[in-house]
């Protein structure tokens, strides 16, 4: 690897697994060190251990959390150079008139509240040092929602509109801030979208991405590294499409 995030400190979240850990494992390939933030923290250590980086269990829908998280990263290595925000959730198809406040509340929190939890935390600093990228893990289902995941749709159109708002805002201070929108991949998400994993329905999410295949952890990684490097350096307020050709 050309090593392009030589020396940066970055944070992923939700980096245990799926597009999350693809990402760690590129940008630690990339000559960062990489604070891994994950619920599961039983896979956020043994991932860690594997890349030499640090594994901190949050709930980044928790500002306590987020804080003791910062916290410890800063600990570790100082400020953060790169802050991720990939950590999601979503929910089985169904009408939108049926899912639970409780799920709903918990969709916002984990997808949308999260961004600000972390902006709020470690934005003051790229202030004053006069640098920072972030990186928000967003979906095509933001900008073309599929029926039957109307709250989830919802809430990352709600993290690219963040996305492009923060850009605008942080931008005079030196910080870049993009969005990734990646198409359903191999990942434990995919599941979770698809209701059940059958050849039958797979064949049919299958049939709205033009290359013909699912996007994987390492798709995703390629575009975050090029997102986050110096190679993007005048890139800021985009969301990038990972998606095959879906969104065409």
């Amino acid at each position: 690897m050309a090593e392009r995030l030589k020396d940066k400190v970055a944070l992923v979240t939700g980096a245990a697994s799926g597009f999350g850990e693809g990402i760690a494992r590129r940008f630690a390939q990339e000559g960062a060190r990489v604070a891994i933030a994950d619920l599961n923290e039983g896979a956020a250590q043994k991932l860690a251990k594997e890349l030499g980086g640090l594994a901190i269990r949050a709930d980044i829908s928790r500002g306590s959390d987020v804080s003791a998280l910062v916290q410890a990263v800063r600990a570790k290595w100082g400020e953060i150079d790169i802050l991720v925000n990939n950590a999601g959730i979503g929910h089985k198809p169904q009408a939108l008139d049926t899912l639970s406040e409780e799920t709903f509340d918990r969709i916002l929190a984990i997808n949308a509240k999260s961004v600000f939890l972390t902006a709020h935390e470690i934005v003051p600093a790229m202030k004053a040092r006069k640098r920072g990228v972030i990186l928000n893990i967003a979906s095509t289902g933001g900008v073309s929602p599929r029926p039957n995941l109307t709250w989830y749709n919802a809430s990352k159109g709600w993290m690219i509109t963040a996305t492009r708002a923060m850009a605008v805002e942080l931008a005079p201070f030196g910080i870049r801030v993009n969005a990734i929108n990646p198409v359903a991949g191999e990942t434990p998400l995919l599941a979770t979208f698809m209701g059940e994993d059958t050849p039958a329905i797979r064949a049919k999410f299958l049939a709205s991405i033009p290359i013909g295949r699912f996007s994987t952890p390492e798709d995703i990684a390629s575009a975050a590294c090029f997102l986050c490097s110096d190679e993007a350096s005048m890139i800021t307020g985009v969301a990038l499409e990972v998606d095959g050709g879906r969104c065409i």
